[in-house]
């Protein structure tokens, strides 16, 4: 195996694990870095698909023990059963709208303009969702009715617009509706776990064409990256949701919009998903 392929395979890994659950966007990033290293084929990009499992499989782990004693009181927990009932009512209004307009989403929203635009657009609702004063009703994940539920899937459908971000727009949601800032992220932890493996299940089924037994090792790679680098970032952005704003992301945000626009200006970057 390619020494120099393994090492790009991990940063990519790294990258998709470090962006997946912070409000900033995995797409962008995950585009720009292939293109700087060349690694933005077919190829590459079924490998951005098949790493989401990394970072899908931090999450689990974190939350194994919730996890778990969800799913064995399936069957007899009214908690667990309205839990899993959210999950799948938010899930909804995203994978709804994907199925029907994926293709003409990628045809004509995927370029630079646009996702720059949804960088910058992001960080302005941030800011004001930061600004404004918060009437918190939901403390936790566990008090979330199926109504909230709904309000955060559809908060996630805007992140099929390329460059919203799918946990900016289901945390930021979230507390729009009254979620506190750790019930918004942590639902949207969870919300991911369905969201990202159907996603990628769909695409890999798609695109199976393009499984190759050779590339086993570079998916190998990039899920250990991934999930090594998604593991850590999931702590640290509970510890640092508990004494901080996301005003800090919003600047970043309008920060890529900007590198957005230069390397597509410039034509560094081919802000094109083909």
């Amino acid at each position: 195996m390619d020494t120099l392929l393994l090492l790009k395979a991990a940063i990519l890994g790294i990258v998709e694990g470090l962006t997946e659950f912070l409000p900033i966007s995995s797409t962008g990033h995950l585009i720009l870095a292939g293109e700087l290293l060349k690694f933005n084929d077919e190829r590459g990009k079924l490998f951005e698909i098949v790493i989401q499992s990394g970072a899908i499989l931090a999450v689990i782990w974190e939350y194994r023990a919730r996890i778990t004693a969800v799913l064995a009181g399936a069957r007899h927990d009214r908690a667990a059963q309205r839990f899993l009932l959210n999950l799948a009512i938010a899930f909804c209004p995203a994978a709804a709208l994907g199925f029907l307009f994926s293709k003409a989403i990628k045809a004509h929203l995927f370029n630079a303009p646009v996702v720059a635009s949804m960088f910058i657009i992001g960080a302005l609702v941030i800011m004001w969702a930061e600004r404004r004063q918060h009437s918190i009703r939901v403390q936790t994940v566990e008090e979330m009715t199926p109504l909230d539920a709904l309000k955060v899937g559809c908060a996630q459908a805007f992140a099929l617009v390329p460059g919203t971000s799918r946990s900016g727009a289901t945390i930021i949601g979230g507390m729009l509706f009254g979620l506190s800032r750790k019930a918004a992220t942590e639902f949207s932890f969870f919300l991911a776990i369905p969201t990202l493996i159907i996603a990628s299940l769909y695409s890999l089924y798609k695109d199976r064409a393009l499984l190759v037994a050779d590339d086993l090792g570079i998916w190998a790679v990039g899920l250990l990256f991934s999930f090594i680098s998604a593991f850590f970032c999931v702590r640290w952005l509970l510890r640092f949701i508990s004494s901080h704003s996301f005003m800090v992301f919003a600047w970043y945000r309008i920060v890529f919009g900007i590198i957005v626009l230069l390397t597509w200006h410039y034509g560094w970057v081919n802000w094109v998903d083909s």
